[in-house]
């Protein structure tokens, strides 16, 4: 059977309103610009919230706009800019699903078509609105016609198309969860990256803070194993905010809290602590699913190594108790993350990884004795791994292995890697 993928475009594929920033380029210059963006805004957000009617919204807006051809460019090149990082990540997603993947949305083709097309989503799966124009190249309107600029516009635009399998809806507006209740849809995924409506993600039937969040719980090729979101950063003691500002921008799912809670031990994944909190061994020893600790400070006296090490965890600190630390620090938990870096960290050897592209990263922490290394190569051998790149560096007891491989294999070989003798932790990046 089929499968589609319903894809809203504003504040989902994009991290904007499209027709907002439309109205900050062609009313730049508007003495009244401030009072007549609130407006605009203001008819968004009861739209989306299913408070006014989609057609009443977008006929007000449009009006307001006094925008022309001109504009709409430079307003491509600014969405181009705000695609949504979680969805401009996955672009081989769209590539492999070029024929189901859709975008439907109230907004312009105008500007639509020019931001998806290098996503390999085809014109003709574009399903959106279009403007009218003076011989001037002013917008004077919109085509009236399209069944998109009516309320439930996205529900009759659906019973027209008359999709023949499984359809996901992936929006943040009212109108995205209306094919929900129009029983056309398999399931609907209120994306909350960028903003979240309440009136809507209380209706879902899965909240999804990320695009790698739908393609992980739908088994789909994603760019990145397991999303950030379902990492969570707990940020404990005086952390500054630009620190949880950091880490939240990055997508992982953060916790603030005074002191360490005994619930959060067994799940957290990130810690960042500020100067003055002590880490119990107790609690660190408990903590199966930590990856990385961050202290504001020198953490000698607060954070037993010992017990990091043993656990495969990566500890970041600056022992020149610098102010840097509020943003050092929590960026180079990060980059653990998101790329296996361990520069600057006070327990692992200090490796800066490059990106890759389609492929996948696999971190191999393990006791630094000898034969470790040839039992890991022996592993990919005997499953006849193409190996792009690999990385090797040891500091004491630690050897931290990187392999970059070809995005296609069994996943026998993962439970080998695991159960290589003296392995540590391993992990698959993406």
């Amino acid at each position: 059977m089929n499968s589609y993928y319903i894809i809203d475009f504003d504040s989902t594929f994009t991290q904007v309103e499209a027709l907002d920033e439309l109205a900050r380029i062609s009313l730049a210059n508007h003495p009244a610009k401030e009072l007549i963006y609130e407006e605009i805004e203001r008819l968004t957000n009861l739209s989306m919230n299913g408070q006014l009617s989609f057609r009443e919204s977008l006929s007000a807006r449009v009006k307001l706009l006094e925008a022309n051809r001109e504009h709409l460019q430079k307003l491509i090149a600014i969405l181009k800019k705000r695609v949504s990082p979680s969805f401009s990540r996955n672009r081989e997603f769209f590539k492999k699903h070029s024929d189901s993947a859709l975008i439907v949305s109230g907004g312009f083709k105008e500007f639509i078509v020019p931001v998806v097309s290098p996503y390999h989503i085809k014109q003709h799966n574009v399903y959106a609105n279009t403007f009218t124009f003076d011989e001037q190249g002013n917008i004077t309107g919109y085509d009236q016609g399209n069944p998109l600029s009516e309320e439930g516009g996205k529900v009759k635009l659906l019973r027209q198309l008359s999709l023949s399998g499984k359809i996901y809806g992936i929006g943040d507006g009212y109108s995205d969860f209306q094919l929900k209740e129009s029983g056309l849809i398999e399931r609907f995924f209120a994306f909350t990256e960028n903003i979240e409506r309440k009136s809507v993600s209380e209706k879902a039937d899965h909240v999804t803070p990320s695009f790698d969040e739908f393609l992980y719980v739908n088994d789909l090729p994603r760019a990145i194993s397991y999303p950030k979101n379902r990492i969570l950063c707990l940020i404990v003691g005086d952390v500054p905010e630009i620190a949880a500002h950091i880490l939240k921008r990055d997508g992982f799912s953060i916790r603030v809290k005074e002191t360490f809670e005994e619930k959060y031990v067994k799940d957290v994944g990130m810690l960042l602590l500020g100067r003055g909190v002590k880490l119990d061994d107790s609690q660190l020893l408990q903590a199966d699913k930590l990856k990385t600790i961050g202290y504001l400070g020198d953490s000698k006296y607060v954070v037993n190594r010992d017990i990091c090490n043993d656990k495969g965890i990566v500890l970041f600190d600056d022992k020149k108790d610098k102010s840097r630390n509020s943003e050092f620090i929590p960026r180079r938990m990060a980059d653990f993350i998101n790329k296996g870096d361990t520069y600057m960290s006070r327990n692992f050897p200090n490796l800066i990884l490059p990106k890759i592209e389609k492929a996948h990263r696999l971190l191999h922490i393990h006791r630094n004795v000898p034969g470790v290394m040839a039992q890991i190569n022996r592993v990919f051998a005997e499953n006849q791994i193409n190996i792009v790149a690999q990385f090797l560096m040891t500091k004491g007891d630690i050897g931290y292995a990187v392999t970059d491989v070809d995005v296609q294999y069994d996943k026998q070989l993962l439970k080998q890697l695991r159960q290589v003798v003296d392995t540590i932790k391993f992990r698959v990046l993406y």
